[in-house]
């Protein structure tokens, strides 16, 4: 039954099971409008899709194990160091092998943000966490001043930034100060800047040379829309590729996610378009939430953080209609009243604004009859 599916799909840690809901609404895949996954609305380049099924035929070679076409085109396209870069199937493999490889003893962790942290070190190292709380009151922004005194007594911190699923952006000026303090308490901070993308000139990359205890991550998934290829990157100081590479799986990195990644690098016309197009749909999102009277918190990223009273209604309501959205009840920190909501095309968003315009005007009038 749909609401069955939708509780198992929203017990997955991360946007809805389009395949799930396909087969129950007896619809092709390809119907379902998937709003839990914050995938860019432009799709995959054209250039990536040519060069993927150029390299077809060479699907019966093994990967290049240590992805050097691929890591020279990174160090270029950010000005760093090769050698400070370890690609994986997703930021999400190396996430787990951070923790596996450095078994860190205590570790500080945002709430609410990306789930995997936490799973990630409780699983692989049996990790002791502590949470830093962000604050609706605060629009859920970082403190930096607190939560570099939450780090101490931690060995390791992570921070997503912008933050999933709030959507907030922590400049980078407060991000190097949160960094220079690690680096005195001997903490490692691991920023994962999966979003990025959205806001480039923020990035602290090139901050990681500098000082030893920082990580930045990268994803290809949310900017680039390659999820199905399974690539992200990190930039590590030197002292740690050895010891990552002592715990990190051969061939995680498929050819045609190497091919692809870096052809999608160089891709300016690409780029400058989804910047484009995403200030455009958020200006959309932004005036119509304001004319139906939707809770939305600032975002710098491809989605929104929403809260509205029958959050949970709404998701199932739109399920039956063939769309997702990402409800945000089991992540710490947010109840069963907020959604995350993906920028998707024109068309699509409008689908989606209309019928939570209905939805609301069906409750108002309910409540009105009540009275």
């Amino acid at each position: 039954m749909i609401e069955e599916i939708f509780n198992d799909c929203n017990s997955v840690e991360h946007g809805g099971n389009i395949y799930r809901l396909a087969e129950e609404l007896k619809i092709q895949e390809r119907k379902v409008i998937d709003f839990s996954s914050s995938v860019n609305p432009l799709g995959v380049s054209k250039k990536v899709k040519a060069e993927v099924r150029k390299h077809l035929k060479y699907l019966h070679n093994y990967p290049d194990p240590e992805a050097k076409r691929l890591r020279k085109r990174l160090a270029q396209y950010h000005g760093i160091d090769l050698e400070t870069i370890l690609c994986g199937n997703g930021s999400i493999e190396l996430i787990y092998l951070i923790a596996r490889a450095l078994k860190p003893q205590k570790v500080l962790i945002p709430a609410p943000t990306f789930s995997e942290y936490e799973r990630a070190c409780t699983t692989s190292c049996k990790s002791q966490v502590a949470s830093y709380e962000l604050k609706k009151e605060d629009d859920f922004n970082i403190n930096p001043e607190e939560f570099v005194e939450a780090m101490k007594g931690c060995d390791m911190a992570f921070l997503c930034n912008p933050n999933n699923p709030t959507g907030r952006l922590l400049k980078k000026e407060g991000v190097r100060k949160i960094a220079d303090t690690a680096k005195e308490l001997k903490c490692y901070l691991i920023v994962d800047e999966a979003f990025i993308d959205f806001c480039p000139e923020e990035t602290v990359i090139n901050e990681v040379q500098n000082n030893s205890y920082l990580i930045v991550l990268r994803s290809m998934t949310p900017f680039y829309a390659l999820p199905g290829l399974r690539i992200g990157y990190g930039i590590f100081p030197m002292h740690l590729i050895r010891t990552l590479k002592e715990h990190k799986e051969p061939w995680t990195v498929n050819s045609l996610a190497q091919r692809a990644a870096v052809v999608a690098l160089k891709d300016k016309v690409y780029r400058n378009e989804t910047l484009r197009l995403i200030k455009a749909v958020k200006q959309f999102f932004e005036k119509n939430f304001k004319k139906v009277g939707i809770e939305y918190f600032h975002s710098d990223t491809n989605f929104y953080l929403i809260r509205i009273e029958n959050a949970n209604e709404i998701s199932r309501q739109l399920g039956r209609k063939g769309m997702l959205v990402r409800e945000c009840k089991e992540f710490r920190g947010l109840d069963n009243t907020y959604l995350r909501i993906a920028v998707k095309s024109h068309r699509e968003n409008t689908i989606l604004i209309k019928e939570l315009t209905a939805f609301l005007d069906k409750r108002n009038n309910e409540e009105n009859k009540n009275r």
